[in-house]
């Protein structure tokens, strides 16, 4: 998929949603914030709770760019432990080495994440990391490969470019953006991770 053909389709995502995944698809929301298609405009008629609760799934498995079975598999994962279902979904979710080099301020998308980690820029601890779905345990220090940090994109970043379309770094992050590092803190509790989702319809749509 080109990436112009990428870009519409997070658009239309975005707007179908209700929420914008990109810095792209925000502008066009902010420009035309109702679904896609001839029917965008008009009102819709009450959606059974089944719909609501798959929305709520579907806007969430967007913001992290992962696929159905690898959600199901987070909320296993999060099932399995104690405490909160929704929380332990978000934390396992939001620990994904591709959400965190996000939320660093790395880069500008998830998917642009997601690629620095594939492409074997990213280091944990000292080591090369090419796994997005690796899992980032507090106390662990991340940072670009010496190798890479002289490219575009990376500089880019470490001036801090991204700032403008991300949220304010979460309070479970220590970032030191010029120096393209950062430490995990702790785990990630639900109201401190920068993302649109009331994760109790999540976990009631699983739970049928």
């Amino acid at each position: 998929m080109s990436n112009s053909n990428r870009s519409r389709r997070q658009v239309r995502l975005s707007r179908a949603l209700g929420i914008a995944l990109t810095p792209k698809a925000q502008r066009h929301f902010e420009k035309r914030p109702y679904g896609p298609g001839e029917h965008g405009r008009a009102r819709r008629r009450s959606e059974s709770d089944y719909a609501v609760r798959l929305k709520e799934k579907q806007r969430l498995r967007a913001q992290y760019g992962i696929r159905e079975a690898q959600m199901r598999r987070a909320f296993a994962d999060a099932k399995r432990r104690g405490g909160q279902t929704g929380d332990n979904l978000i934390a396992y979710l939001e620990t994904r080495l591709d959400a965190l080099v996000l939320r660093a301020g790395f880069a500008r998308t998830i998917a642009q994440a997601r690629q620095a980690v594939v492409h074997r820029h990213i280091m944990v601890d000292g080591r090369i990391v090419d796994r997005p779905s690796f899992h980032v345990k507090p106390g662990q220090v991340v940072h670009v490969k010496p190798a890479s940090v002289t490219k575009d994109l990376f500089q880019v970043a470490a001036a801090g470019s991204h700032r403008d379309v991300l949220p304010e770094v979460p309070s479970y992050l220590d970032v030191a953006l010029e120096k393209l590092r950062f430490e995990l803190k702790e785990t990630p509790k639900r109201d401190d991770v920068p993302i649109v989702c009331d994760v109790q319809l999540v976990v009631e749509y699983y739970s049928r």
